[in-house]
Formats: C-alpha cells, structure tokens, sequence
C-alpha cells in the first residue's frame, strides 16, 4: 500500500526496464477493441521483448468493467463499462502464473466523492500496482475539449487539477500518479510563478502520500508534444524522495516501449538512478536501464 516501507532491492546486478502503463486491445490502431485474452498479452509482449522491456503491467481503465457500474455517470463512462473485471484479471493472473514478466494493475480514476466506494469495489483483487488518475472533475474533462477549458480560466483549471489529483494521492487507494501533470496537454499553462507553485503541491502530495510518479511517453504524442512530467516536477518530486516507474501509456501493442530513449534520458538528466517495480502492491527499487 502506498506510505508503506518500500521492500528493499533484490540485488541483481541488470538494471531494469518497465513499462507500467497500457490497455490491451487489438493491433489495430483506429478502433482500439478491448481484447482481454492471453493472445493480446503475447502481441504486448513481443513488442516489449523487441524494445529491451523487462517488465510490463496491464493497467485497464477502471470505467471498463461492469463491477464498477454503480460509480459512473458520465455516458463516455457507462457506455464502456460493458467488460468483466475477473475474466481480465484472471487473464492476466494465468500469464503470471506461467511465468511471463506481467504485473496485473488498473487505472483507478478521480472520482472525488464516490472515491471509497470505488475503492471498495475493486479492494478484493490481487492487485500488483494500482495507477492514480485524474481524467474528469465535476463531470468535465481535463484531457478532452471543451471540458474544464470552456468553464475556468487556464489556471482555474490547474487549481482543480491539482486537487484532484493531491486528494486521490492522499486516499491511500493508488500506488503510482499517471501522467501527473496530464493538464498541460494543450499546451495552456498558469504563469510560472503559479505553475512552480502547483508543482511544488503535486511533488508534496505525492511524497505525503508515499505514491510514486510515472515517466510517461505519451505527452509526446499529444498536442503537448512532450514527456509527461515537466522536468522542474520530477526534479521537485525526487528532492522529495518520491520515486518514479516508466510508461508509454499504448492502446495498442506497437506503443509498447515507445520513445523509452527519451524517458529514460529524461530520469538520468534529473538524477534518477533506480526505478520502482511493483509485486503486490509492495514495491521494491532496481537499477534505472
């Protein structure tokens, strides 16, 4: 559970690589199809193989499966959550079972009040790690337009953000911050001085929290055309001691892995020597790849 004692390193000499962010669906790129099967775990693992990947976690989003129907109110939510979370988890759960190198994770959303309900309901599964988000807000999107953008002012919205997120942090509930400054995505930023004053809030919640913060490589396929997160927010959340795991956030099995050269160039440039690998919500460091 995050703000527990992380477990100490297992002592391998090989530094490590993972990828702790993806959905599993179809090669197909247009339609992303859900397909929760042994036979889209060894597509993923292909890629990864090729791309020097150790070690990948399955992180669906939470919205996608009908145990957490109660929850949602938004029809992008309900018109999803169609699956079944013990067929996806016992999928992966089998994978591990033969040995392949897959962790079984979700991506849990903010959903402010209706939080520990959410928590309840997923709270009986062998989670090895659980992905902290903030998509929606009051029922307005941060990552989709209009959204937040077509109520609040740029900083109004970031304000909310980091809220959202710090409050999701501090429930206890998640193991890592997704995308953490996931706001930043159309470019709209808060005057420096406010946007160094929210990091500051982000980096302290997280550290408060005993969260880790994901290198994501997906911000460079967005309008943001960058890594999530900014440099002067991982710097910060490191002088915190928070500590990091590495994504690509892919929807489909070619983004596995995808433009790890700049994450983990990324790490290094901000000192970051090890990364966080996750075994039942514990977590233990390894030597950065």
């Amino acid at each position: 559970m995050p703000g527990t004692t992380p477990v100490p390193s297992s002592g391998r000499d090989r530094a490590v690589i993972v990828d702790y962010h993806m959905h599993l669906r179809r090669p197909a790129e247009a339609t992303e199809e859900v397909d929760h099967t042994p036979e889209a775990i060894e597509r993923y693992l292909e890629t990864a193989a090729a791309r020097g990947i150790d070690e990948i976690g399955f992180t669906e989003h939470v919205y996608y499966f009908r145990q957490t129907y109660e929850v949602w109110t938004l029809e992008y939510q309900i018109e999803r959550c169609v699956h079944d979370l013990d067929a996806y988890c016992d999928t992966i759960l089998e994978a591990k079972r033969q040995g392949l190198p897959v962790k079984l994770g979700l991506e849990v959303d903010y959903v402010g009040a209706r939080q520990e309900r959410l928590t309840e309901l997923i709270a009986d599964y062998p989670w090895d790690f659980l992905l902290g988000s903030a998509h929606w807000i009051d029922g307005l999107a941060v990552d989709m337009e209009p959204g937040l953008w077509a109520v609040y002012s740029v900083e109004e919205v970031w304000r909310l953000y980091v809220a959202a997120v710090s409050e999701l942090a501090g429930t206890g509930s998640v193991d890592v911050l997704a995308h953490p400054d996931l706001a930043k995505i159309f470019r709209r930023l808060p005057e420096p001085d406010v946007l160094a004053e929210l990091h500051g809030e982000l980096a302290d919640a997280a550290a408060r929290s005993g969260v880790a913060v994901e290198i994501s490589t997906a911000g460079l396929h967005k309008p943001v055309g960058e890594l999530y997160p900014d440099p002067t927010l991982l710097r910060a959340c490191l002088e915190r001691g928070v500590p990091v795991t590495t994504a690509s956030d892919a929807h489909v099995p070619a983004n596995v892995g995808r433009d790890f050269d700049r994450a983990l160039a990324l790490a290094r440039e901000v000192g970051c020597e090890t990364v966080t690998v996750f075994d039942g919500r514990k977590r233990r460091q390894e030597p950065l790849g």
